[in-house]
């Protein structure tokens, strides 16, 4: 049987607000719908967590289930004071937040490689695997981050408010493999987590959530200076390696090595030719 989450712990200094639902279709699209119809509700930053979620969404419209209690499911309200060109860091840094989560909680660090834990641009977590799979070579997936800013009617805060953006993260925690809907993903028990406390786990979500973006907007969205730009580096998947970029809106493939992330948190990518494509948007494939 697996536990349910414990909210009357999950009073976390700096959040205002963290809601815990039995069922949602997506607790992006009704964290949205809800910021929308009362800003001031759901001051940032604020989180919606489901203990099961029918209908997630994920990038490029893509849907997904989950079993009761064996993910973490949450999206965060947040109001990033950066300038808009740098949100396409967000995900970035949400990844290398669940690896510092998910580390922690093993006993480990983001320096540590024994984990096995690593982010897949622009929007994937990943785990080590015993076997390689197209697309992902020797890992699988095991977590997936959506973000969406809010098109909000009236900003709760004013004009001079930073804009909302819903942070949404899934992350796989006990499921067998019979309840995998696909090959290339995972969970933190198949991976050899063992029996994790997923209260504690959400718990250290937030709090390193929050740190990443504190520390973000401390250094003006600059991920360079806040020393975030590093991190990231250090826990990429697919930085250093071939790569294949189906570009958004049927743009064509860029294939090459990913060679670093541009200041909006872009992909670049050097072809065999020697040039170098920036890839904003689009799916990417790791090559054996």
């Amino acid at each position: 049987m697996r536990a349910p989450l414990r909210p009357d712990e999950l009073h976390l200094p700096g959040f205002h607000r963290i809601e815990v639902v039995d069922e949602s279709g997506s607790t992006n699209t009704e964290l949205v719908a809800a910021v929308r119809a009362d800003p001031g509700a759901w001051p940032a930053p604020s989180a919606l967590v489901a203990e099961h979620q029918t209908a997630g969404r994920g990038r490029a419209g893509r849907s997904w289930a989950s079993p009761p209690h064996a993910s973490l499911i949450v999206s965060t309200l947040l109001r990033p004071a950066v300038p808009a060109e740098r949100l396409g860091w967000l995900p970035l840094l949400a990844g290398t937040a669940v690896v510092r989560a998910v580390s922690a909680d093993d006993g480990g660090g983001p320096d540590d490689g024994a984990w096995g834990l690593a982010v897949k641009w622009p929007n994937d977590v990943l785990v080590r695997a015993d076997s390689p799979v197209t697309g992902l070579g020797g890992y699988r997936k095991v977590a997936g981050i959506l973000a969406e800013v809010v098109p909000e009617i009236v900003p709760a805060g004013g004009a001079g408010e930073p804009a909302a953006v819903v942070l949404g993260i899934g992350l796989n925690v006990s499921q067998t493999a019979a309840e995998l809907p696909v090959e290339t993903a995972s969970s933190l028990a198949l991976a050899g987590y063992g029996d994790l406390d997923r209260t504690a786990l959400l718990a250290a979500l937030l709090r390193e959530v929050a740190v990443v973006v504190d520390r973000w907007e401390a250094a003006g969205g600059d991920p360079v200076t806040s020393g975030l730009a590093d991190e990231c580096a250090r826990v990429s998947a697919t930085l250093g390696t071939r790569v294949r970029a189906e570009l958004a809106g049927d743009a064509g493939v860029v294939e090459g090595e990913a060679v670093r992330l541009d200041a909006t948190g872009a992909l670049v990518i050097r072809t065999a030719a020697g040039q170098e494509r920036v890839v904003s948007a689009g799916d990417v494939h790791h090559l054996r």
